[in-house]
């Protein structure tokens, strides 16, 4: 987790915090951006808020109070639910608006992952609650310099062997002809001369 980057992307965007939370790995984005472990059993709901200043707050479930750990900042323990919407509430209490993997009627539907029961929740201590989406897009869907590298150099790939592919064709088709599996699989062994992976096939017509 890059803190010092969330804090400042938090502070462009005019939020107080970024709540995030969890139960039986419902929000995958979170686990992610913390560079949480996605093994880990959780059985238990945790939250952690990460301010646009300040130290960051975690609550955790007492039968599983190590879970945020490896996370900064001062912790707080619930057992019953009564306990978690108490300490809930403190632990939002400086801030008037905090975002979560929420989007407006769904519009965006895989950053909306916070349950409505929980956006009620949050938005009955009087905090507001706003989209985490443009702040997901930065430290979620941002390419690094490596993976814009391997982008192009699989574009690179593909264009060589796509125009290979079109002149092994046109071999064949003077030779007697081929068929569309010929060509996938032909283009399938091209790919692994190039070092490209593919999850699919290739569609040959």
């Amino acid at each position: 987790m890059n803190l010092p980057a969330i804090q400042s992307a938090l502070q462009d965007q005019g939020f107080d915090a970024w709540l995030f939370c969890d139960h039986h790995h419902r929000d995958p984005i979170a686990y992610r951006v913390l560079g949480l472990p996605a093994a880990s059993m959780v059985t238990r709901r945790w939250f952690y808020v990460i301010p646009a200043k300040g130290e960051p707050s975690k609550l955790v479930h007492r039968i599983e109070a190590g879970h945020l750990d490896t996370l900064p900042g001062v912790k707080r323990a619930y057992s019953g639910w009564q306990e978690l919407e108490e300490n809930l509430k403190t632990l939002l209490a400086p801030y008037k608006t905090v975002a979560m993997q929420y989007s407006p009627n769904n519009r965006i539907f895989v950053i909306s992952l916070i349950d409505a029961g929980t956006i009620e929740l949050i938005r009955s201590f009087g905090t507001n609650v706003v989209s985490s989406g443009d702040l997901v897009a930065k430290f979620e869907s941002t390419l690094t310099e490596d993976q814009i590298a391997s982008h192009f150099a699989a574009r690179d790939g593909v264009d060589r062997v796509t125009a290979a592919a079109f002149q092994e064709i046109g071999r064949r088709v003077r030779n007697g002809g081929t068929h569309e599996y010929e060509m996938q699989q032909w283009i399938l062994e091209a790919f692994g001369r190039e070092n490209l992976e593919t999850v699919d096939p290739p569609i040959v017509v």
